[in-house]
């Protein structure tokens, strides 16, 4: 009998059994409804899917301040919350897995989805290179306003009020979204957080805001039910800092600290090279955290056996191979060929280039014989 790989055998997450080391990755769909509210149509989606080990949800804003581009689900009320219930039911009866990735994008929004139009804000009032998603085109990011100590403490409480509400909901977790340059990475980079209170300068300052949120979000739902995402060397929506390799090793020190469940990281740039980077060592940060990795950006099927048979603590995250192939898991398996997504659905719109692409059986029906 042939030992199946490590990449397709089960394995402990916290209080979860997965049934593979493989991971559907967070990928932002613009799909909610009105008052970013998840549909029907999103439960299905995610439960074609859930013969991943685990699902991590598309990130949902934990305000409405948090909110960067049009019809992203939130996670900050009630009606909020018994949409994601849908979802949830429906991967569970599936036999999946699923967490939810909580999300602030900070300077990345438009005044046109903030609460009254005001500034969306940041740790600086400094501009973001980057682009959102509004009335179905992709435009420049508002001139950002600093926030103050108070409104830091704050939005500490609503990611903290959003784990429970994602709990509520029925998800087996959380991730808090800090990498990407959205708000918590923005605290991160010396290039976007010039402050010079006790939220900025020193590498021990700057990652302040991560680990208070942190320390909130595992105070309220366990560190068992609690992971991170992060971005160390992507510039992703205009982020920049001067030594990255010393940000990071203090940032995964505190972490290992706090013990989440799992550490996600970006390694290249978001959705681009590998190599972004090619002096940053990513081995030597994974060395730093004593828990579960899970690694994003790039992987094929080679690359994931070889990583999961070399670190077994290692899981591996696929972004959009798994929009076209809902079945991407079976396909892993028997090393079949992936389908194409089509770019032009992958933001807003229905169940074209959603939950219409075919499953293997169906693509095989559909061939001549």
């Amino acid at each position: 009998m042939t030992q199946q790989a490590p990449l397709f055998a089960s394995y402990r997450l916290g209080n979860l059994q997965l049934t593979n080391r493989i991971v559907m990755a967070p990928l932002t769909r613009s799909r909610a409804g009105a008052g970013c509210v998840p549909t029907q149509l999103m439960a299905e989606y995610y439960a074609q899917r859930a013969s991943a080990g685990l699902i991590i949800a598309e990130a949902a804003q934990i305000s409405q301040q948090g909110q960067g581009y049009q019809n992203t689900p939130g996670i900050y009320n009630q009606e909020q919350i018994d949409g994601w219930r849908l979802v949830t039911e429906a991967v569970h009866a599936a036999g999946g897995h699923i967490f939810l990735q909580l999300w602030h994008v900070g300077r990345v929004s438009h005044t046109s989805l903030q609460p009254g139009g005001a500034q969306p804000v940041a740790p600086s009032a400094i501009r973001a290179d980057a682009l959102t998603f509004v009335d179905g085109a992709f435009i420049p990011a508002s001139q950002p306003r600093a926030l103050r100590i108070d409104e830091i403490a704050a939005i500490v409480e609503e990611y903290r009020q959003a784990s429970a509400n994602a709990l509520a909901a029925g998800f087996d977790g959380v991730e808090i979204h800090a990498a990407n340059g959205y708000l918590i990475d923005q605290f991160l980079r010396d290039g976007s957080n010039q402050r010079t209170d006790r939220y900025g300068g020193s590498i021990e300052n700057r990652s302040r805001f991560l680990m208070e949120v942190m320390g909130a979000v595992i105070a309220e739902a366990g560190a068992q039910r609690v992971g991170v995402r992060l971005s160390p060397v992507s510039p992703a929506n205009g982020v920049s800092n001067r030594d990255n390799l010393a940000l990071f090793e203090t940032v995964f020190d505190q972490l290992n600290q706090l013990a989440p469940v799992y550490l996600h990281v970006i390694e290249g740039a978001t959705m681009s090279s590998r190599d972004h980077d090619p002096d940053f060592d990513f081995t030597r940060l994974r060395q730093r955290f004593s828990g579960t990795y899970i690694a994003n950006n790039g992987y094929n099927l080679e690359l994931a056996k070889a990583l999961t048979e070399s670190d077994p603590q290692a899981l591996v995250a696929f972004g959009r191979p798994f929009i076209a192939n809902p079945d991407l898991v079976q396909r892993l398996k028997i090393n079949a060929p992936l389908q194409r997504l089509d770019k032009q659905t992958l933001y807003g719109g229905g169940a074209a280039g959603y939950t219409d692409y075919p499953l293997l059986e169906a693509e095989s029906a559909d061939t001549p014989g």
